[in-house]
């Protein structure tokens, strides 16, 4: 026996069975439809009015699509039949999972944050996809946590639009694994913009007093709040402009301070590290088949760390400052191994 129900609660059913059950691969006939709605929404609905609300749903939901099959009827005429109804999904699976991914390396983002955010991300999807990533693993409790992070970011997003000063608490860690002030006083600060790194986020902005351009990590950022008093025009800092591609090339390690011109003999098998590194704008000159020289404008401190870093595979040769740097760091690390032998 079916029952009378509101012609609007049975649509926004049918439209949550379309959202949770079907996608391109997984489609769904009247029928298939018609049990859903009787067993998970206790609705006793007939394929006419299923029928007639996916049709009106068609009409007024660009996302629902069929397919249109050519049928014989009862009395020998064509019919036109609609079945196999689907919604197509705004992010795939492959997306979804990508940016899933992007949360699980996000290392300031605490656990139960990162967890509400995969549970949204794998909500705008369906079963399916829900069933596929209960494997998923990456997420610990033992990350530094810091609850202010995402009203941190809503605070700067705000002020970066309405070209507002921000005033904050600055931290770092201490012996307790706890954040505490770097200061006293209050940074204040003109914000320009909010960058991802290494799986950081930061805050890229300026002091009053200064032409230049520093880094902030924004899950290092306590107290945060908007100021009224307006911030300096990028177009007053030294570099009159903010290219982000090029700053972030520049700043690996978002270490403060100009960039230099750096110089080095890099083995040709790390050249995919060197423009994940720095970019395109890395000029690379091949020397032979084994070897080529990179020239680079980048922070010299984050540099360093860099050479440090793949030292077995490079040799820094220009400027000469930071070749004698990297030669003597590296003698005294040889040194302490021989001794410690």
């Amino acid at each position: 026996m079916y029952t009378v129900h509101s012609k609007k609660t049975v649509m926004l059913n049918i439209l949550d069975i379309l959202k949770k059950y079907s996608d391109a691969e997984h489609r769904l006939t009247q029928a298939q439809i018609s049990d859903i709605l009787s067993s998970e929404y206790g609705m006793k609905v007939d394929r006419r009015t299923v029928r007639r609300n996916l049709s009106e749903l068609a009409e007024l939901y660009d996302g629902i699509d069929y397919t249109e099959v050519e049928r014989r009827g009862k009395d020998g005429s064509d019919l036109s039949i609609c079945t196999d109804w689907y919604i197509e999904r705004e992010f795939d699976d492959s997306e979804l999972r990508l940016l899933i991914d992007s949360v699980l390396f996000a290392k300031n983002i605490p656990y139960s944050q990162s967890r509400q955010l995969i549970d949204k991300l794998a909500g705008l999807s369906n079963v399916y996809f829900g069933r596929k990533i209960k494997n998923i693993c990456g997420l610990t409790e033992n990350m530094p946590r810091n609850p202010e992070l995402f009203h941190t970011i809503d605070v700067l997003d705000t002020a970066i639009s309405e070209n507002k000063k921000v005033a904050f608490i600055y931290n770092s860690y201490g012996a307790d694994k706890k954040l505490h002030p770097k200061r006293e006083s209050e940074y204040i600060i003109n914000p320009y913009r909010m960058a991802a790194t290494n799986g950081r986020y930061y805050l890229i902005c300026n002091y009053d007093k200064y032409d230049n351009i520093v880094n902030y990590r924004i899950d290092r950022i306590t107290g945060i709040r908007m100021l009224d008093e307006t911030r300096k025009p990028i177009s007053k800092l030294r570099e009159g402009k903010l290219d982000m591609p090029r700053h972030m090339a520049e700043h690996i390690y978002m270490y403060a301070g100009d960039p230099i011109r750096a110089v080095f003999k890099a083995k040709t098998y790390i050249i995919d590290q060197v423009i994940d590194w720095f970019g395109m704008e890395a000029d690379i000159s091949q020397i032979d088949g084994d070897e080529c020289i990179v020239r680079i404008k980048v922070n010299e401190e984050a540099f360093f760390c860099w050479a440090m870093q793949y030292g077995l595979h490079i040799e820094v040769l220009e400027p000469q400052s930071l070749r004698e740097r990297v030669i003597s760091s590296v003698n005294r690390i040889a040194e302490k191994y021989r001794d410690d032998k």
